[in-house]
């Protein structure tokens, strides 16, 4: 476990030899969307800052997240099409952003490491937030197939960061998460917002032949085995497939790079075991949304910081003090299986939020340090343009 300082001086000097790389292979987006984003980008003002520009799409999933605590708090609702509407506008426009930034950078002339940490960063923290629409605008509700349609886009992104590390390059392929995998989101919520989340309890065997195939499941089961097929097919084998690359033409060894995982073992590992627990009451009295928005900062604090650790040079980081309450939530959940009574409700969600508020403060506060860190070093600000002085002879 490195106990390296990416803010230290030695750090912060790395960040001089920052050149952002990255390579996307998807026809959408190199054919269609590249001419929207073109033109989209040429609407903003240039005043306006790259990293403000990234925040507002995050707050068109923030607002919607808002949405759902009010109007449907059991997830399940069903939720009135046009809240399914205002999902899709959302998921839209956070996208749109998203790939935006970029080109407002260079625009402006202000394209920095902090951008990229910044982006980075609010597309971990997003994960599990646009996914959480995704679990009402199907209808699924406060189960363990809502719960893993929330958490499911995370194993995707924690292996294109883990890549990213190693490359220096970010990989997006031919059918990628953030084009098409947003798109058919954006889709389904469109769908929904039609036909209402019900269109999703659709038996299977009503538009594919083979019933026995199928037995009893509806649409709506198809969403993670979908998601969990792309990453183990696709997503996966690609990002080792250009790490291994990576070490290789750097004569490095291969093998010790496959204990990073570990951070990934032990979040999915405990979320599996917590929700597993015939004890746990997380998927009661509406406890999931705040499980989700816990996971979401949990789970940006674990992958901003090998994207932190990526742009100073550090050696890579196995740990976070945000795992700690997640592993004693799952361990909570099973003590019943060690022969110890189990948890009551009331206790277990006092755990929940007094976790929501321990990884908030320490999320916030790191995330605080490390930008005025990074701003007063490269004398840029994070969420406006910084004026130049322009001397005499230079004008």
């Amino acid at each position: 476990m490195s106990k390296a300082d990416p803010l230290s001086d030695e750090g912060l000097q790395s960040l001089r030899l920052y050149k952002y790389s990255s390579i996307d292979k998807s026809p959408i987006s190199k054919y269609i969307l590249s001419h929207y984003w073109n033109g989209f980008v040429k609407l903003l003002p240039l005043w306006l800052a790259p990293n403000l520009v990234t925040l507002l799409g995050f707050f068109c999933i923030l607002i919607n997240i808002v949405l759902v605590i009010v109007f449907v708090p059991d997830l399940i609702g069903p939720a009135p099409s046009w809240l399914c509407y205002s999902f899709a506008a959302g998921v839209w426009m956070y996208s749109t952003m998203d790939n935006v930034d970029g080109k407002q950078a260079r625009r402006t002339g202000t394209s920095s490491p902090l951008g990229e940490l910044f982006d980075h960063g609010i597309d971990s923290l997003n994960c599990t937030l646009a996914s959480l629409l995704e679990t009402v605008a199907l209808g699924a509700g406060s189960t363990k197939l809502g719960a893993f349609i929330a958490i499911c886009p995370c194993l995707p992104m924690f292996f294109s960061t883990w890549e990213t590390y190693h490359t220096h390059t970010l990989y997006l392929g031919y059918f990628n998460g953030p084009t098409e995998g947003l798109l058919i989101a954006t889709l389904m919520m469109i769908i929904s917002g039609y036909f209402g989340p019900q269109v999703w309890e659709q038996k299977i065997i009503d538009f594919l032949p083979y019933p026995e195939l199928f037995g009893d499941y509806n649409l709506r089961d198809l969403w993670v085995p979908i998601i969990l097929i792309a990453f183990f097919t696709a997503a996966l084998p690609g990002s080792i497939y250009h790490v291994v690359n990576a070490r290789r033409a750097a004569d490095l060894p291969v093998a010790p790079v496959f204990l990073e995982w570990a951070p990934m073992l032990v979040f999915t590992g405990s979320i599996v075991a917590w929700l597993g627990s015939d004890d746990s009451h997380l998927l009661e009295d509406n406890h999931l949304t705040l499980f989700c928005l816990i996971l979401s900062l949990v789970f940006g604090r674990l992958t901003t910081k090998i994207i932190l650790h990526h742009l100073t040079r550090q050696p890579f980081p196995y740990y976070t003090v945000l795992l700690v309450p997640l592993v004693g939530g799952a361990a909570l959940a099973n003590l019943p299986r060690f022969g110890l009574d189990a948890v009551t409700p009331e206790f277990e969600h006092l755990y929940l939020q007094a976790y929501f508020v321990f990884a908030l403060v320490v999320y916030g506060n790191w995330a605080w340090r490390v930008i005025d860190k990074i701003c007063r070093f490269l004398d840029i600000n994070c969420l406006t343009i910084k004026s130049r002085k322009t001397e005499k002879k230079e004008s």
